[in-house]
């Protein structure tokens, strides 16, 4: 199994990034996949998670009318368009197989590599 993020990279606060998860020995069709960020001196934090099957999502507060997570089951790559970049956003960004629980997101065994985000004027 693997997960690897890619799509990070410099942007203006206002800007879009799109994250792109790509992932291997996984079929999204049964497997959820979310999206975590990890800043600096910070606890990590779940951003957007997609369910399964009918493909439900899951938002952290934060990001809520600016992220939207989304996936291509041909490609079996999910993504994450980050629109109106703030400066609180810049983290790394990790991918990994989720259980979706009422309160949010569980992170389970697999996880990519991070992509760093940067938010600067």
């Amino acid at each position: 199994v693997q997960l690897q993020a890619s799509g990070g990279g410099l942007a203006q606060p206002g800007e879009s990034l799109r994250l792109s998860c790509a992932v291997s020995g996984l079929s999204l069709e049964y497997h959820a996949i979310g999206w975590f960020r990890q800043a600096p001196g910070k606890e990590r934090e779940g951003v957007a998670c997609m369910s399964s099957g009918a493909g439900s999502t899951d938002y952290t507060d934060a990001v809520k009318g600016r992220f939207t997570i989304s996936r291509d089951y041909a490609k079996n790559t999910v993504y994450l368009q980050m629109n109106s970049l703030k400066p609180e956003d810049p983290a790394v960004y990790y991918c990994a197989e989720v259980l979706l629980v009422p309160l949010g997101c569980v992170p389970l065994d697999y996880w990519g590599k991070g992509t760093q985000v940067t938010v600067s004027s």
